[in-house]
């Protein structure tokens, strides 16, 4: 086979030749290879884990936890968030905003779904609560920590450079989750447990906290069994001003706004501001048990299972100035249109780098004195809402002989994301006059309208109903069996220390069910759907139909009153509707008929991913360095679902799913298969006694989300009866090539005295193939009710074209540095820092999903024998997180502290205060630029008292 060497892998192998050479003239004894480098919490942990970095070959980090919830960490995310290179977010994806949970790990300025997660080295399937992130594009590869509680953790292992025995997928980092082993435990019987609870200073609850582990092992230390078990309750609550997307102002729907006006062509506005006040109860349980029998010193077995599951039922209510029609009515700009109101002199443009929007506006009615629609009350309460996450896994080792061992993993993994009810009223707001003013991304924008946003009739004056909208019975299965074997065969000839070979098979699946899109109906047993040729308010009754004003929802809550506190200035005493209230509403008057309100093109999706693989892999060593050089083989096979519309699809084609007032469709199927040869190889050599040097090279591939390949369509809301207007939405890419990099990784380390080290590294790679956000066109058929049309109106079924978010494949490339520095001050004392710079950019200059340019972490701790306390603060700076409902979603920098307090009373018996989002970070975001907010949220601070103990 003919190899073609660029440059980069010239100079990379030479270097790591002249190293070696350099590291054998020095005859420095032999170091163990190794497989993890560590960084821990406070002094125990520190000597051991500089002792296991400075030996390992690979560029990995590793978090161990001595004791149960040692850092003030709750999940496993932010313990990584400490780690050089790591970005942290705060969400899956745009549409959900921020909350006060890290949900989502990225490494090296890079979109998290480029990190892989696993556990004990093999996968574990999510599921995600919001429903967006359930149906949505972007979070597929992407593992929810939010369900995985830092209790249960022994070590994490953050691996930043690859090899041919790992499991691929990963281009970024592979983070690996390791659970204890119960042979691996000091005493015959261990209990331990964490009793506590949290306060969360912005909703004003306190909850309980509880975590419990149990071991068992028998004296001939042959077997044993750990239970662990968890229960967490917590209260949310999250304040915000949203922007819901921009638009730029066109003649085709502007026409009579940029007649009057023409210099606005082209200038961006805002499609809706809103007030939005979100709370939740998260309630997370589940448990590990681990059996592990060991027959003789040569063979060891474990079966591992592991549940976890949050229930995650919200109430998200938005108090919103309409801008635009994205809310299934006729606002501001299109009342314009129709003659209804006028743009008053003195609105501001602001440029910015070219980029004009449109920041401050303000309307008046057109006749004076008649109200237009210019707002909306969004109340959507989810009480169903959860996710889980599950795996069952048999570990096997077996010592064949003194030269050979293997091992095996056979398994399965299922997570689930739930929404099974959406329960929404949606009344329009009118009012003579309407405004708003954006004031960038470090306040609030300000909007106001002509009533009074605490008065409970504001939003049910005459025929102001909207509709009830919303996706019902969303279940997302995301699902992973697999079977490993992999052998180590002790060479000891010349250099060749051993060699590891090995195989993996495993069938991924990721779906939905069917799911139904609700619509208003008639109250009965069961709800009928409306009847629009019956006049007044299209049911047999009267009575029945949520058309009439009688029927309309009363507000009988206000927003709390230091609601928006230090976002700027908000709308105050917001009148809402309780979510009792809205759940039996939702019940009498929704429409939820799972065959005639079936609208599959809409979010349905089903992707099967079998995967083959297999390696070969050298380690090498010689006296002052280590190393290993290999190639891995996978071959992917992948069927998508696309269903369409039977009018769309190819002629022949019969209809497998019927009866729906949308439609007959027909599911199809996308079959592709590809094959990736996966070399890597790298050095490890002691420089000098205490410097030591480390170099990475190999090809790596990340296959695309699952949602991204799918054929799935979800379209946005529409309001235009004509079929004219282009409308929103996310669709898949059947087509989509995975991403396939090459990565480059250097490091130096210099342990200067005990417990300390500074270290430098940089690190390169070049993506051929990234996928980023684009964009495709295509008509659908959707259902339109005209806002403020006349009583008795009947909703409309118009082919309308799209302009649909989707993915597609770009070179790009990240380039980065990275700075650690930690050592111990005056015995009892210590500090830790570390920087990260990455630059990443496509082949159009355009920052990468996920980019993340700087990222920092600064601690320090005191610790002795009775008493201990850890302060860290962690900085990233502005972060592109990619395309929300047509706009581009970023979030600014900013910073978090934590802290945690602790003090032992014996060996039996501590008390631990931990403190997160200590500083109460305000989170922020915007689209193309700082005149341009998409979101600014706070969650508050959560305080964490918990009492351990341990037997």
């Amino acid at each position: 086979m003919k190899v073609n060497q660029t440059p980069i892998s010239q100079a990379v192998f030479i270097a790591l030749l002249g190293a070696s050479n350099v590291a054998m003239a020095q005859q420095a004894p032999a170091n163990p290879q190794l497989d993890t480098v560590v960084v821990t919490g406070i002094r125990a942990a520190q000597e051991k884990a500089l002792s296991v970095k400075r030996n390992a070959d690979a560029h990995i980090d590793v978090i161990t936890a001595e004791d149960i919830g040692k850092m003030p960490d709750k999940n496993v995310a932010d313990s990584l968030a400490r780690i050089p290179g790591v970005s942290v977010l705060n969400s899956p994806a745009g549409g959900s905003g921020g909350f006060d949970e890290r949900d989502r790990v990225g490494v090296r300025g890079t979109n998290p779904s480029l990190t892989q997660t696993l556990i004990n080295g093999h996968a574990i399937a999510s599921g995600d609560w919001f429903v967006l992130d359930q149906t949505g594009a972007g979070v597929g590869r992407s593992v929810s920590y939010s369900l995985l509680p830092s209790e249960l953790v022994s070590r994490v292992e953050l691996r930043k450079s690859s090899e041919a025995s790992l499991v691929e997928g990963g281009t970024a980092g592979s983070v690996n989750i390791v659970t204890r082993k119960p042979l691996d435990f000091g005493k015959a019987l261990t209990f331990e447990a964490g009793i506590g609870a949290v306060y969360a200073d912005l909703p004003g609850k306190t909850d309980p906290q509880v975590s419990v582990l149990a071991n068992f092992k028998n004296e001939a230390k042959t077997f044993g069994v750990l239970v662990q078990a968890f229960s967490e309750k917590r209260h949310l609550r999250r304040d915000g001003v949203e922007t819901l997307g921009y638009r730029q102002l066109d003649a085709s729907l502007d026409a009579r706004l940029l007649t009057a006006n023409p210099g606005l062509a082209g200038v961006w506005v805002p499609t809706s501001i809103g007030a939005a006040l979100f709370q939740q109860e998260r309630d997370r349980k589940g448990g590990l048990v681990t059996v592990q029998f060991k027959p003789t010193a040569n063979v060891d077995l474990s079966l591992t299972g592991f549940r976890s599951k949050m229930d995650a039922a919200n109430y998200n209510n938005n108090y919103l100035h309409l801008n635009d029609n994205d809310a299934h009515s006729v606002g501001v700009l299109p009342s314009v249109q129709a003659g209804n109101a006028n743009l008053a002199p003195g609105y501001t443009v602001t440029d910015i780098g070219g980029v004009r929007t449109l920041t401050k506006a303000n309307f008046t009615a057109a006749p004076a004195g008649t109200p237009f629609w210019n707002g909306e009350v969004d109340a959507i309460s989810r009480p169903t809402s959860a996710a889980s996450s599950n795996f069952v896994n048999f570990d096997g080792k077996w010592k064949v002989s003194d030269a050979l061992t293997l091992t095996t993993q056979l398994g399965t993994s299922k997570g689930r994301g739930i929404t099974g009810t959406q329960d929404i009223f949606a009344p329009l707001i009118r009012s003579t006059a309407a405004g708003y003013e954006l004031r960038g991304a470090d306040t609030a924008p300000v909007f106001t309208n002509a009533v009074s946003p605490s008065d409970p009739n504001n939003a049910t004056n005459g025929r102001n109903f909207d509709w009830i909208w919303g996706v019902q019975n969303v279940n997302t299965t995301d699902k992973e069996d697999w079977a490993q074997i992999d052998g180590e065969f002790t060479l000891n000839a010349g250099v060749l220390s051993s060699l590891k070979f090995g195989a993996r098979s495993a069938k991924h699946q990721r779906y939905t069910g069917a799911m139904i899109a609700q619509a208003p109906g008639c109250t009965g047993n069961p709800n009928t759907g409306l009847n629009w040729g019956i006049s007044p308010y299209f049911c047999a009754s009267d009575a029945a139909s949520p058309y009439n004003p009688a029927n309309f929802l009363k507000p009988d809550a206000a927003y709390p009153s230091d609601f928006g506190s230090g976002l700027g200035s908000v709308p105050a005493n917001i009148a809402y509707y309780t979510q009792a209230a809205l759940g039996a509403y939702g019940t009498a008057f929704s429409f939820r008929d799972p065959v005639l309100r079936r609208w599959p093109d809409n979010g349905e999706y089903s992707v099967t991913e079998k995967t083959n693989a297999a390696y070969l892999q050298g380690n090498l060593e010689g006296q002052g360095w280590s190393g290993n050089v290999g190639l891995r083989v996978v071959n992917t096979k992948q069927t998508a679902s696309n269903i369409v519309p039977i009018g769309r699809a190819p002629a022949g084609t019969v209809a497998d799913i019927k009866g729906s007032l949308f439609g007959d469709y027909a599911t199809l199927w996308n079959k592709r298969s590809y094959t990736d040869v996966l070399p890597s190889a790298s050095i490890r050599v002691d420089i000098t006694k205490d410097l030591v040097g480390r170099l990475a090279l190999s090809k790596t591939v990340t296959r695309p989300d699952y949602t991204a390949i799918s054929g799935f369509t979800t379209l946005g809301s529409y309001s235009d009866p004509t079929g004219q207007a282009v409308g929103s939405g996310n669709a898949g890419n059947p087509e989509l090539k995975p991403l396939r990099s090459t990565n480059f990784d250097a490091n130096l380390e210099w342990y200067f005295a005990p417990r300390a080290f500074v270290s430098m590294g940089a690190f390169h790679m070049e993506m051929a193939s990234y996928i980023t956000d684009g964009f495709t066109t295509g008509t659908f058929r959707t259902e339109v009710t005209p806002a403020g049309a006349p009583a008795g109106t009947p909703p409309v079924i118009v082919n309308a074209p799209y302009r649909l978010l989707s993915q597609v494949n770009k070179k790009a490339s990240v380039t980065g540095l990275e700075f650690g520095f930690e050592m111990p001050v005056a015995g009892n004392f210590g500090v830790s820092a570390n920087y990260t710079f990455a630059d990443g950019h496509d082949q159009d200059g355009h920052v990468l999903r996920g980019a993340t340019k700087h990222t920092a972490n600064l601690g320090g701790f005191f610790e002795n024998d009775q008493f201990s306390a850890r302060l860290n603060y962690s900085y990233r700076s502005d972060t592109f997180i990619g395309l929300d409902r047509n706009s581009e979603y970023s979030q600014k920098g900013g910073g978090v502290v934590s802290a945690s307090v602790g003090y032992k009373f014996n060996e039996n018996f501590s008390l631990n205060l931990d403190a997160l989002n200590l500083n109460n970070p305000t989170l922020k975001y915007f689209a193309l630029n700082d005149a341009q907010p998409r979101g600014i949220y706070t969650n508050g601070r959560q305080f964490y008292l918990t009492a351990r103990v341990k037997f």
